[in-house]
């Protein structure tokens, strides 16, 4: 299950501190393998939604980040009894002659009604 981040003002005073104190040391960006510098660049993007959402006194955005080790997972609303949101891909797929065909996979959400015309004419 994905945590969903909030920051605060302590937290980003603390931060903004902390950096400045390794920046003061010497740490330099070249020295970070590359997980550390993706995580930083997803650490930064949830900073400057989080840092949005407040100034703009919001609950949602679009592209948002609810997973550090996986930035590309987006929650999809199902409804579901117990479950109001899921996360991970969802696909379209099609059945024919006892043949299964991928028509789309997408970690975003999307309206697999959209695809039904298009499978119609493929056939």
């Amino acid at each position: 299950m994905p945590r969903f981040l909030l920051f605060n003002a302590k937290n980003q005073e603390s931060s903004c501190s902390n950096i400045a104190l390794l920046i003061k040391n010497g740490a330099r960006l070249e020295t970070l393998s590359k997980r550390q510098y993706k995580m930083l660049l997803v650490v930064s993007e949830v900073y400057r939604q989080q840092q949005w959402m407040f100034e703009n006194n919001k609950q949602r955005i679009e592209e948002r980040i609810v997973s550090l080790s996986q930035p590309y997972i987006r929650p999809i609303v199902r409804g579901k009894a117990g479950k109001n949101t899921e996360c991970g891909a969802k696909i379209s797929a099609s059945c024919f002659e006892g043949y299964v065909f991928l028509d789309r996979i997408s970690w975003n959400n999307f309206n697999e009604s959209g695809d039904l015309l298009l499978a119609c004419r493929s056939f």
